[in-house]
């Protein structure tokens, strides 16, 4: 076997440097990228030009190139070889808003080490996921001077809010980006020794709707009782969108939806959640969804309607007797390959204003383009070569399975690029994203890194 195919040495030197590793790490999260904020927007420029010059310093060619918004990063190895298979990885250096503050244990920006895992936002989400790439390609050029296969990175700047931008640079740049498979690690593990392979994610549509009843609040002694209520009118048209039992009233919402086929069912049933794992996960002393289906399958094959906030009246301290003029609420469907974001817009915002009270008036705001659900084909050799890859590393065959949340741009690559896509994550369920402390193991870190060496040369 060539060097490339027998990757211990490579996997060792990222061992010997694992101080060095994890110190660029703690470096990288230090940035407070956050993409939704403006105030941050030179604090994820500075992400930007930061991780340009790591993949610069370790051998690669890299540049920050404009979007319509934030930057993208893309770096390539700068002696690619002719017949070999390019992988493309994608990642993303934006990370959520901190706030609230006050329910961080440590400052979200200032990295700190508990019970072996990093405290920090945007360390499993995604910062940790791609850096762990990077640092394998480092160790194969450190450790070979060469890689197995032709490696490009694409690092964007906005996937927290929903990559606006993305899509245009994707279908402009399609001969920058062109390649044999994506890799990317934007999800997670099971455990730190059972692995995931998605090969489907849940689209996502998200909008907001007003309900107003009179021109301007009103004193409630006075016109209570004589006006319709908007905070009422939108809790009585919310909770009839979902029966007692949590299936979506909006007649047509599950037409077409993706059919779970017996195999499938059989490898989903191999992950080990039920309820009892999802109580431990979330708090919740109950729960509730669509019956006939188990708690992995609601988690990604079913799609879902849920508000997100809600909003009316005076809510300040103390009495204050007011008749609000509108309601408000957030509200997102997850769809799963096959349905389409604007026909289930139409579906539900079509039902609602038949729910409607009269002397109500709905005004419906979209808030992000809606994104479709994706299916993979889970038997390409490229998707098989990362099962033998994490097999490898975490010494137990992955679990093939559906993702209930979103990666936006999964759906541009499977229509620019038209080529396989891997989704191997490198997280752990419990990593809090999104939430105050959110935290990444470092043994995720370090078998990332390994997974990713390995990865490099099955292909």
């Amino acid at each position: 076997m060539s060097q490339f195919n027998m990757p211990t040495q490579v996997i060792a030197h990222a061992e010997r440097e694992r101080e060095q590793f994890l110190n660029d790490l703690y470096e990288y999260l230090a940035i407070p990228s956050v993409s939704a904020q403006p105030e941050h927007a030179r604090d994820v420029r500075h992400a930007a030009v930061w991780l340009s010059e790591h993949l610069r310093n370790i051998g690669l060619t890299a540049s920050v190139m404009e979007t319509g918004g934030h930057p993208v990063v893309y770096a390539e190895w700068k002696h690619p070889e002719a017949g070999k298979p390019t992988v493309l990885v994608y990642g993303h250096y934006d990370v959520q808003p901190a706030e609230p503050f006050e329910l961080w244990h440590s400052e979200p920006f200032k990295p700190t080490v508990r019970d072996g895992d990093i405290y920090a936002r945007g360390s499993s989400d995604n910062k940790g996921q791609h850096l762990a790439h990077i640092k394998a390609v480092e160790s194969y050029l450190k450790t070979t001077g060469g890689l197995p296969v032709n490696v490009k990175f694409l690092i964007e700047g906005e996937e927290e809010i929903g990559g606006p931008n993305l899509g245009a640079f994707v279908a402009a740049n399609k001969e920058l980006l062109a390649c044999d498979v994506v890799m990317i690690s934007d999800s997670h593990l099971l455990t730190l020794d059972q692995p995931t392979l998605l090969y489907g994610l849940r689209g996502l549509l998200y909008f907001e709707v007003e309900a107003r009843c009179s021109a301007h609040d009103l004193h409630s002694g006075t016109y209570g009782g004589n006006v319709q209520n908007p905070a009422m009118a939108l809790a009585q048209i919310l909770a009839q969108l979902k029966t007692d039992q949590g299936v979506v009233t909006v007649p047509g919402f599950y037409d077409d939806v993706h059919v779970l086929g017996p195999e499938e069912r059989a490898e989903i049933a191999r992950i080990p959640q039920n309820e009892d794992t999802i109580k431990a996960e979330t708090g919740a002393s109950e729960l509730f969804g669509e019956p006939g289906f188990n708690v992995p399958e609601r988690m990604g094959a079913r799609p879902t309607l849920e508000v997100n906030g809600l909003w009316s009246g005076y809510t300040g301290p103390g009495a204050k007797t007011v008749l609000p003029a509108i309601a408000n609420a957030k509200i997102s469907c997850r769809l799963v390959p096959y349905q389409d974001p604007a026909k289930i817009f139409e579906a539900v915002s079509a039902h609602m204003r038949r729910l409607t009270p009269p002397g109500t008036t709905l005004t419906f705001t979209m808030l992000q383009e809606g994104t479709r659900g994706t299916l993979i084909d889970r038997h390409a050799p490229q998707v098989q070569a990362a099962a033998r890859a994490a097999q490898s590393t975490y010494g137990n065959p992955p679990i093939f399975t559906l993702e209930g949340g979103s990666i936006p741009v999964v759906n541009d690559f499977q229509d620019v690029l038209g080529k396989p896509i891997v989704l191997l994550g490198y997280g752990l369920p419990g990593d809090n994203l999104h939430a105050p402390d959110e935290h990444y193991a470092i043994a995720c870190y370090e078998k990332g890194i390994e997974a990713s060496i390995r990865f490099l040369a099955e292909l």
